[in-house]
């Protein structure tokens, strides 16, 4: 009873970690269709108008917040060439970065492949690793210098008076 029990639980955690997959699979694809759904030609557009749009919280006065030109205008533009994203900015680490690090480790994947793979740190996966308990933890002392110093013989030592 109690090992079904236990079973019953394993698939349903294997079944959880199988649906946050899926549903990070989709919500990329959701993400990545959001600037042609509403009109925009790329998606520097689209995250320039994003950000307008929260300066001014979606309201506009006649041409537009600040008076910014029209869509068409903007679209006719030429896109500035992408900013190089900034050197050490932290990731935000969720569940579904979990339960997808945990998916592709138990597909054999290395940590360097799962990092590029997430747009996460080394560090980080194996963080995650270890919290999921998916690493064996380092032994204090190497097997090899337990069993020199076993085999060493002791010195006696004469008691002080």
């Amino acid at each position: 009873m109690f090992n079904d029990q236990l079973a019953k639980l394993e698939k349903a955690k294997a079944d959880l970690l199988q649906l946050e997959s899926k549903i990070s699979a989709e919500r990329v694809a959701a993400l990545a269709k959001l600037p042609s759904d509403f009109g925009y030609a790329s998606l520097d557009l689209f995250i320039k108008a994003l950000k307008e749009a929260a300066k001014t919280g979606g309201k506009t006065k006649g041409k537009g917040a600040r008076g910014a030109k029209s869509g068409a205008a903007k679209a006719a533009k030429p896109a500035p060439a992408a900013k190089a994203a900034k050197a050490g900015k932290r990731a935000k680490i969720t569940d579904e970065i979990k339960a997808e690090v945990k998916v592709l480790s138990e597909a054999g994947k290395t940590g360097q492949e799962i990092a590029k793979a997430l747009g996460i740190s080394a560090p980080s996966v194996q963080n995650i690793k270890k919290a999921l308990g998916l690493v064996k933890p380092r032994s204090a002392v190497a097997p090899a210098a337990v069993e020199a110093v076993e085999a060493a013989p002791v010195a006696e030592v004469a008691p002080t008076v």
